[in-house]
């Protein structure tokens, strides 16, 4: 039965887009240290931790950024709405429909879904979509173009989205256990979330800094589940600790990377 439940998990995360057996390339520096979710392993140490609380919750709303500048509204997304994505009054979501849709629909009838996405949560937030994309702003006096999102202008959004956050700079000022111990007890606990802000290279993985949710803890392993919001790229992976903490202590812009502890208010 555990055989056969595991292939039906694995065909699940297929056709989710997590396909198995994209490990790392064996010459990329930490890549041996990065354990993909979507392998014998992988599932093993979800089946084994004690500190998966959220993943549930946040397998249920996951989906893959839209784009390559989107993985903090993405992220985003997925946590306002494994905390409170079944609210009636949250905005709907008419992106995906065409004109022509409604045409035979009886009067009336509106097919879209209320729910948290990567667009709409920039209606009430203060970096715009624009600026995401490059559009010039100024920082600490100086005109640059500020792609993507930092750490704490992910945090302004989802508190201007409602939800309570605790944002964690991880400076070197920030001893390693305690993020680490942050992160375990947040992952205990439901109800409340945790998303990473992390550079690729220092785990190991190519591309540009990267934000996605933490879905678990392994403690025979010591590592993160990070359920990377683009699929296309790299794997839902187990990160070690110790790897994903430095990864998160690295510069970016004005201030070094973190983590975000996102509850209801």
């Amino acid at each position: 039965m555990r055989a056969i439940a595991g292939a039906a998990l694995v065909f699940w995360l297929g056709i989710a887009g997590l396909q198995p057996g994209l490990a790392l390339d064996s010459a990329t520096p930490g890549a041996r240290t990065l354990e993909p979710f979507a392998t014998e392993e992988g599932l093993a140490r979800l089946s084994r931790s004690d500190a998966r609380a959220d993943f549930a919750e946040l397998a249920n709303q996951f989906e893959a950024e839209y784009n390559g500048a989107f993985c903090g509204p993405a992220s985003a997304a997925i946590v306002l709405n494994a905390l409170d994505g079944r609210r009636p009054d949250l905005p709907r979501d008419r992106s995906r429909l065409r004109p022509e849709d409604g045409r035979y629909l009886p009067p009336g009838v509106d097919p879209s879904e209320p729910r948290f996405t990567q667009d709409n949560v920039f209606d009430k937030a203060a970096k715009t979509r624009a600026q995401v994309f490059g559009a010039p702003v100024t920082i600490n006096g100086k005109e640059v173009h500020d792609f993507g999102f930092q750490i704490r202008q992910l945090d302004e959004l989802l508190r201007a989205n409602g939800a309570a956050t605790r944002l964690v700079v991880v400076d070197d000022a920030k001893p390693e256990a305690d993020v680490r111990a942050d992160l375990i007890a947040n992952l205990k606990r439901r109800g409340d979330y945790v998303i990473v802000g992390y550079q690729r290279k220092a785990v190991g993985q190519d591309g540009p800094p990267h934000i996605s949710p933490l879905g678990a803890y392994d403690a025979q392993s010591d590592s993160f589940l990070v359920l990377d919001v683009n699929p296309s790229r790299t794997d839902w992976a187990w990160i070690p600790a110790e790897t994903l903490i430095r990864a998160m202590r690295t510069f970016d812009t004005v201030e070094n990377r973190g983590y975000i502890l996102v509850s209801a208010p």
